[in-house]
């Protein structure tokens, strides 16, 4: 009997869990337009799909800064005065209200477009909104990362945490009815990680936690998003750049639009069109931001420790440097490498050695799967085609969370976070 409920199960593309079943969403009743993933993760969801939010004017919303002071040996020269307190947002109801954690996504500083969007979503539903920037933003590792080394997701929860806590404590007039926490692709991961810190610290007593697409072999998703640069595209060859081809399509779709239309809808109405990227082209251009955000972060982490892999130790950095040789360098250097060359070792340095394989179960969501599998407050939502996925990770996902893992069918990497159906079913799960 137990085999014959196995292969029914199977064959509905579903496994059984040692709880309950995923929530699977149908592909036909789900009516998300894009079926190709790299497509949903660069073009997001159609704006006549997207749910109705408030402007910014209409929102009560201030930047305020954290002053964190974490102790190194090397001081920030004069040219990084923007970044040496933690800027965050924080967007306020005129009454006692939930106050919701936003933690942005790989090197995303506290305003990216995601959480903007989150932000919006939930202070329409009467939330106080904070945003953050994520451990991997190169304004986190400069004003409020101890070690400024992001990648040991413990580390990066307790530096987190600490910032959570410092401002929390900046508001002491904020009318807090209970805390919850949200974040989104790397972000989510984080979350995790910091709920678990929460579970001793007890600082927050997190009522809700929803984790937006976060990798589960942090080292899977890192190598599919840099695998990504290395696809062949058509037409790019040693005098014709990715660039210029990608440049060469934008500028033949604003000559037959008749004008320039700079918004968040550009990349889907391109996508309409004859101009429209291609698979290879497409995979390229998400591989190429990430490389960015990886060349960032080992360029930041080897400053600020003064490694000398990417900056001589002792090259002098003034505010009429140009840093532009050294992210050169650092754009060499992908984020296996960053992880192989400045991670490693520093985790090696302080848990007295441990192997590959040891720090990767350490960093993901692997590490936590007996705290996340029994948590009732904690659910997960991602994407059946997300990008960052690699072979058993949904069976991961559905095994741990059971029915609090709610399965989309389509929507690449966080492409489909502001669809409707998505943002409807973010706001009930943290209404409960």
């Amino acid at each position: 009997m137990l085999r014959l409920l196995r292969l029914v199960a199977l064959a509905g593309g579903l496994v059984l869990s040692a709880s309950a079943l995923a929530r699977d969403v149908d592909a036909a009743s789900y009516g998300y337009p894009l079926t190709n993933p790299f497509e949903a993760t660069i073009a997001t969801t159609p704006p006549e799909l997207r749910p109705e939010l408030p402007e910014d004017d209409d929102i009560n919303q201030s930047d305020y800064s954290l002053n964190m002071r974490p102790e190194r040996a090397f001081t920030l020269p004069d040219n990084f005065w923007a970044v040496k307190k933690l800027r965050y947002r924080l967007a306020r109801q005129d009454h006692p209200a939930p106050l919701i954690f936003l933690i942005a996504g790989t090197a995303a500083p506290y305003h990216s477009s995601i959480n903007e969007y989150l932000k919006k979503l939930y202070y329409k539903a009467g939330y106080h909104v904070v945003q953050l920037s994520s451990p991997t933003s190169f304004d986190f590792m400069t004003s409020a990362s101890r070690f400024a080394t992001p990648g040991i997701s413990t580390e990066d929860a307790e530096d987190m945490y600490r910032v959570m806590q410092g401002v929390r404590a900046q508001h002491p007039e904020l009318a807090v009815t209970e805390y919850y926490l949200t974040g989104y692709s790397l972000g989510a991961l984080d979350a995790a990680f910091v709920s678990h810190l929460d579970e001793t610290r007890r600082s927050f007593n997190f009522k809700r936690v929803l984790l937006l697409n976060p990798p589960v072999n942090l080292y899977t998703s890192i190598t599919n998003l840099d695998k990504m640069v290395q696809t062949e595209v058509k037409g790019v060859n040693n005098g014709t750049t990715f660039y210029e081809v990608v440049l060469g399509k934008l500028t033949r779709y604003f000559q037959q639009k008749g004008y320039i239309d700079l918004n968040d809808a550009l990349l889907y109405d391109i996508q309409q069109s004859r101009q429209h990227l291609n698979n290879e082209q497409m995979a390229m251009l998400i591989g190429t931001s990430f490389r960015f955000s990886s060349a960032d972060i080992a360029f930041t982490s080897d400053l600020i420790n003064r490694r000398g892999l990417i900056t001589p130790p002792k090259y002098p950095i003034t505010e009429s440097s140009s840093l532009t040789p050294f992210f050169k360098r650092a754009l060499q250097c992908d984020f296996d490498c960053y992880m192989t060359d400045q991670v490693i070792p520093m985790w090696r340095a302080r848990t007295d050695g441990g192997s590959l394989l040891q720090l990767i179960n350490q960093v993901s969501l692997y590490a936590l799967k007996d705290y996340l599998q029994q948590s009732s407050k904690i659910a997960v939502m991602h994407n059946a085609d997300d990008v960052i996925l690699g072979p058993g990770d949904i069976g991961f996902l559905r095994s741990t969370f059971g029915d609090r893992l709610t399965l989309y069918p389509h929507g690449g990497h966080c492409g489909n976070l502001n669809y409707r159906v998505n943002s409807d079913a973010m706001l009930e799960f943290f209404r409960g």
